[in-house]
């Protein structure tokens, strides 16, 4: 099961991800940040008011994505978990 290990805000609606196979992706989720629930985090205050559940991402107002689908709307930055830092 892929989990996400750990999270960074980089820039507007980027995020520098970690998954447990060690891969390190940026993904910009802007046009994921539609609807009733998802598009409150277009407030960038809030965008940025996130923490790990223990295997995704979950916002502070209950929002949250699969690891699967941030994998793979991910670019990749590092294949190597000690490469991931900004």
């Amino acid at each position: 099961m892929l989990k996400i290990t750990d999270v960074e805000y980089v820039k507007d609606y980027e995020l520098l991800i970690t998954f447990s196979d060690g891969v390190c992706k940026i993904a910009d989720l802007k046009p994921y940040l539609t609807g009733e629930v998802f598009g409150e985090l277009l407030d960038t205050e809030q965008f940025v008011q996130y923490g790990l559940t223990g295997y995704t991402i979950e916002w502070a107002n209950g929002a949250d994505l699969a690891p699967e689908f941030l994998y793979d709307i991910g670019r990749v930055k590092s294949t190597r978990r000690k490469h991931c830092k900004n």
